[in-house]
């Protein structure tokens, strides 16, 4: 018989994942897993949450830490920067080098429901769960793991980020925060991630056009500078421009005459744009 589904409650939503878990043999990542419990431990105790405060969901190569939302998030976030690194830091002075442990962290917000099922464990049901999942999973979240010299990297999400950090209360430095825009699956989220910023590839943009297109548009340029094509295209199809408050001259082909009111169309081949005086030719009046 199936459990019902429960309401959805407001909780604090920490993820946290082994680096390289995968690669460590069973040995090492059975040390990996009691020790990630004894530094969320740690962390949590440092934050004042009491056990009956909290759920956690074993994820093997991580946690699912739900957290009551009576607990500060400003409580937590000190924890995550202060005691979690000691933590992994005095764990990883004694133990070898196939057992060294760096963790990605998440701290999130939303509404999780449980969809309990007899005979099996978990059930965690919701959005903003999902969402924190992604952004646990975002490659720039690795990246700035990798980079840094640190035992762990912390990401924060965006209502975590406007509704606490960006505020600077006690032990938080919203300047140490850097936006980046990631790309998880079919998702474009943001992350505020704590630490140095890293330059990172621009993310694409759902309905952006092509790479082959080379319509150029200058919108508003400054200081009467013309606009450049940041690509060419085929020969064949010609080059498309759209400007909007500037001059610009082709050598070539010509558009004759003042252009007055004339907007939306294309022209193909080389022009120029403005007012052309028209010689006189043989046979015309």
């Amino acid at each position: 018989m199936a459990l019902p589904l429960t309401e959805p409650v407001n909780r604090t939503i920490l993820l946290l994942d082994i680096e390289d878990f995968s690669r460590r043999d069973d040995v090492a990542q059975a040390c990996l897993r009691r020790e990630l419990h004894n530094v969320v431990e740690d962390t949590l105790a440092e934050a004042g949450v009491e056990r009956n405060m909290q759920y956690r969901e074993d994820r093997g190569d991580g946690l699912i830490v739900l957290v009551s939302a009576d607990i500060p998030k400003t409580a937590l976030l000190r924890a995550l920067l202060t005691s979690t690194p000691d933590a992994l830091c005095q764990y990883n002075r004694l133990a070898s080098s196939s057992a060294q442990m760096r963790l990605r962290m998440v701290l999130a917000a939303g509404e999780v429901a449980l969809d309990p099922k007899h005979g099996t464990v978990g059930g965690l049901v919701g959005h903003d769960l999902n969402q924190s999942c992604r952004l646990l999973d975002a490659d720039v979240l690795r990246e700035a793991l990798a980079k840094q010299e640190t035992d762990c990297v912390l990401g924060v999400s965006p209502s975590v980020y406007e509704g606490v950090v960006r505020h600077g209360h006690r032990g938080l430095r919203p300047e140490q925060f850097h936006h980046a825009a990631v790309a998880v699956k079919k998702d474009r989220l943001d992350l505020w991630l704590h630490g140095p910023m890293l330059s990172a590839a621009p993310v694409p943009v759902l309905g952006a056009a092509s790479p082959e297109s080379s319509d150029v548009t200058a919108s508003g340029a400054a200081g009467g500078q013309a606009p450049t094509a940041s690509a060419a295209a085929p020969t064949d199809r010609g080059v498309a421009f759209t400007f909007s408050g500037a001059n610009a001259s082709f050598g070539g082909s010509q558009v004759l005459g003042d252009q007055t009111g004339v907007s939306g169309g294309r022209v193909i081949g080389d022009v120029v744009l403005g007012s052309v005086r028209r010689e006189g030719r043989s046979g015309q009046s």
